[in-house]
């Protein structure tokens, strides 16, 4: 809050005259003084403004009322009402996704919707300067790049290509350096009431419990750790901006095509039209070790994949350049197999990446096997893998969880057995589980994440924070894996 203003700080640098604002609103408290802020300055700022809001169908009754909600704040203001209904569960279930994540596919789809159609100039949304604090923090505890810690950006450009002739619209976060806290004062002292979202507080969803455990804890180490983080997200949007410009510059004399032939040149068709890029050893040695990773990364990224920092250690062990790796993988010869179909082969002089899907499913038995939903909690038959799956709570949830699926192992799987520190292949896990190698070895994937798999025994810090346990009974003559 400002000195001797009531009002919440808003960014404003991209704010101007005469443009065309439509606030989301999902009627919580930062979404609800956004539009009360704006309200009180449109005036002072020019704006036109609208209200947009999406009915996810998440709540059933409790989002039926959020909507009437905003609804009726838009018109006791003589707003224009912008109304999305979506079935979020059934394309949650439909793409095998979480919630949140398909919240928000749909959320951000319909506001650029908007725009296109020209109902307005921007949409502006409520993220705050928790938000940011909980997105930073989460990514951080996940193992992210200078990429992810730059957190939930200010602005949102519209692809170009999709507006081509017309001002590039935006989506604006103006809220982003003020505090939940402030901007519930704000709303008492005007008397402006908002809406509480039940599942805010279920701590079965990982961001609640940042927000309301760990956050707290580490407030007590740091009153200012929202701020400071909040402030790294600055810090790594900045670099980002820099490494990117760099790698532009770099890239085109550093990433070679295809393979190098005899006697000169390069082919590019020798994997049957499939993508494939190359490094100079030599070169990459002369690179800062930072700007390594990133060439490897960029590389990868230009092949359809995400190298995570393990991976990117083994490529740069495979080139000799990583202290991590054991001398005889970087020898001439060396190969990797990594996520997504994605290849890497050592040659005397060049590191080669590739993709190679035809190469990286030994077979395709499983190809035709159906995948089984199973709601968490509840039970499925699964007659292909000859059981019978149930999931079952140590305590009912607040609200209903993502549901799991029940599928056949896939090449790049991998999950992390107990008394084990790294991610494993599922062809380890069962040789390091005692039993017998298979194809189509069915597994139940929740929320991203391989959580259960019979006979082994997996370690997953989202099946324990979840109190989730799975059984599984056989499923008399069914055919068995």
């Amino acid at each position: 809050m400002r000195p001797g203003n009531s009002l919440p700080t808003l960014t404003m640098t991209l704010l101007h005259p005469g443009m065309r604002i439509a606030v989301a609103c999902s009627g919580g408290a930062d979404s609800v003084a956004l539009l009360r802020t704006l309200l009180d300055r449109r005036n002072e700022l020019g704006l036109v403004l609208s209200v947009a809001h999406m009915n996810h169908g998440i709540r059933g009754e409790e989002s039926d009322a959020d909507a009437a909600f905003v609804e009726t704040l838009a018109g006791k203001f003589e707003l224009p009402f912008h109304l999305r209904r979506a079935d979020t569960p059934a394309t949650a279930a439909a793409n095998r996704e979480g919630l949140e994540e398909s919240a928000r596919t749909l959320r951000y789809a319909w506001f650029w919707e908007l725009l296109a159609e020209g109902h307005a100039d921007a949409v502006v949304t409520a993220h705050t300067l928790d938000d940011q604090a909980e997105t930073v923090l989460h990514r951080l505890l996940r193992g992210g790049w200078t990429e992810g810690l730059s957190g939930i950006f200010p602005a949102l450009e519209a692809d170009s290509r999709r507006f081509a002739g017309h001002a590039k619209p935006l989506i604006l976060r103006p809220f982003l350096s003020t505090t939940r806290t402030e901007i519930e004062r704000y709303l008492q002292s005007i008397g402006q009431p908002w809406r509480e979202d039940s599942t805010n507080r279920d701590t079965a969803y990982t961001r609640n419990r940042l927000r309301h455990e760990l956050l707290p804890a580490l407030a007590e180490y740091n009153p200012g750790i929202q701020h400071q983080l909040a402030q790294l997200a600055t810090l790594a949007r900045d670099e980002e901006a820099f490494w990117q410009a760099e790698l532009a510059r770099l890239l085109p004399s550093v990433l070679l095509p295809g393979k190098a032939v005899r006697g000169g040149g390069r082919a590019t068709d020798t994997l049957h039209s499939n993508d494939s890029l190359a490094i100079e050893i030599e070169r990459l040695r002369t690179l800062h070790p930072a700007l390594r990773r990133r060439v490897l990364r960029a590389a990868a990224g230009r092949l359809g994949a995400s190298l995570d920092f393990n991976e990117t250690e083994r490529l740069l062990g495979v080139c000799g350049l990583s202290e991590s790796t054991k001398e005889k993988s970087s020898r001439p010869g060396a190969k990797l197999e990594m996520e997504k179909g994605l290849r890497a082969e050592r040659s005397p002089r060049e590191l080669r990446l590739f993709r190679a899907e035809s190469q990286s499913t030994p077979t395709n038995s499983n190809a035709s096997l159906p995948e089984y939903p199973l709601l968490i909690p509840g039970t499925v038959d699964a007659p292909a893998f000859g059981i019978r799956i149930e999931a079952s709570l140590g305590g009912q949830p607040a609200a209903s969880l993502p549901e799991a699926w029940l599928r056949a192992c896939r090449p790049g799987d991998r999950v992390t057995l107990r008394h084990s520190r790294s991610l494993l292949k599922i062809g380890e896990a069962l040789r390091r589980s005692k039993l017998p190698p298979a194809a189509n070895y069915p597994v139940l994937e929740w929320q991203g994440e391989i959580v259960w798999m019979p006979g082994v025994a997996i370690e997953s810090t989202l099946t324990r924070n979840a109190g989730l346990s799975v059984r599984s009974t056989p499923l008399g003559e069914s055919v068995r894996v």
